[in-house]
């Protein structure tokens, strides 16, 4: 008897043309930046998120942190849902590793963030506060009923950080459920943010993986810190190779999910 199980879409398995893919990759040193399939995969993740440059990394956690670990330096504040996966589930990362200050705002049921509230949360430059960095939104909110955000919202979200000059990350570890839905594509939910996390390993059921997306300067970046939080990996287009698959052929097969 099959069973399907729909506890949730971490779940899925490997299709045959990922696993045909996997054995037959080519591969190299990713940390040496010679691994042919990483870069591919790479460059397949930033234009489908409208970035210059993109970075491999095991896991949307490590993405997440990699990311506000590149944009924010230690004592600095970043605001974000207090029903947000960074904020309820990520062991605490931004704050243990990063000294980064996570300031929660309420969740709205779409899981949106209230742009009025936000904005007065971002700190004076009183001596005594943390400056405000970033703000963190998340698409499809995963305890918002998996809501998406709306190209709308993004960019009223944007407009705001950019008058206080602040940056976004958006945890979009199911954006492609999100562009469905919405009826749009990936580049548009990612425009008007500063970077972008995806993941390979949820309805687009590659193994392991997920992509930073962002500009050239800020992936440079990233790929330091993610070799700090001991994310390099060496002949990873064995992954990767999964992975693309899962952009070129899945995406829009989310459509019968």
């Amino acid at each position: 008897m099959n069973i399907i199980d729909l506890r949730s879409d971490t779940f899925t398995q490997p299709t045959d043309a990922m696993r045909e893919a996997m054995a037959g990759a080519e591969v190299g040193d990713d940390v040496f930046e010679e691994d042919p399939s990483v870069k591919k995969l790479e460059q397949l993740a930033a234009n489908k998120m409208g970035k210059e440059a993109a970075l491999f990394v095991p896991s949307g956690t490590m993405g997440n942190l990699v990311s506000v670990l590149t944009h924010c330096n230690r004592g600095d504040e970043v605001l974000l849902g207090d029903q947000s996966h960074i904020f309820l589930n990520e062991v605490g990362g931004i704050a243990a590793l990063g000294g980064i200050h996570p300031r929660t705002l309420p969740n709205q049921k779409d899981g949106t963030l209230d742009p009025d509230a936000l904005n007065k949360a971002v700190r004076s430059k009183n001596l005594h506060c943390p400056p405000t960095r970033l703000i963190c939104l998340e698409n499809t909110h995963n305890y918002c009923q998996g809501t998406p955000l709306t190209p709308a919202y993004m960019e009223n979200v944007a407009k705001l950080a950019a008058r206080h000059s602040l940056k976004i990350h958006l945890d979009g570890a199911r954006i492609f459920n999100a562009a469905i839905a919405l009826k749009t594509d990936g580049r548009e939910l990612a425009q008007k943010v500063d970077s972008v996390m995806f993941c390979l390993s949820k309805g687009l059921s590659a193994p392991v993986g997920s992509l930073i997306c962002g500009s050239r300067e800020f992936i440079a970046g990233a790929r330091k810190n993610r070799k700090m939080v001991g994310g390099g990996m060496r002949q990873a287009g064995h992954l990767a190779a999964a992975g693309i698959v899962a952009l070129e052929d899945l995406v829009d097969r989310l459509t019968d999910d």
